[in-house]
């Protein structure tokens, strides 16, 4: 699976983790050089609370494009480590 965005491969992966329809990347397939630390945080009553990074490619920025849950559930412990993407970052193969 590869996630890309502005023509940008931002994580490439055959590992990935799928939860509810996202595929959840592993963290050392993910290209950090695109990521930018967000202070968003959500809460999913199953999985935990999700930090966010921005997804910057080429100057351009896709806000919140990419979470992660640092300490998840144990109902999630399939995703710690791993990273998701949205906000229209295609994955597929």
């Amino acid at each position: 699976m590869k996630a890309t965005w502005n023509n940008a491969v931002i994580a490439e992966s055959n590992e990935t983790v799928v939860v509810e329809g996202n595929h959840y990347f592993p963290s050392d397939s993910v290209r950090k050089e695109y990521l930018r630390p967000s202070s968003t945080q959500t809460h999913c009553p199953w999985k935990g609370e999700a930090s966010y990074y921005d997804v910057v490619v080429n100057g351009e920025i896709n806000k919140d494009a990419a979470w992660y849950y640092p300490e998840p559930k144990d109902a999630a412990a399939e995703i710690k480590d791993r990273l998701a993407f949205w906000h229209g970052v295609t994955v597929g193969n």
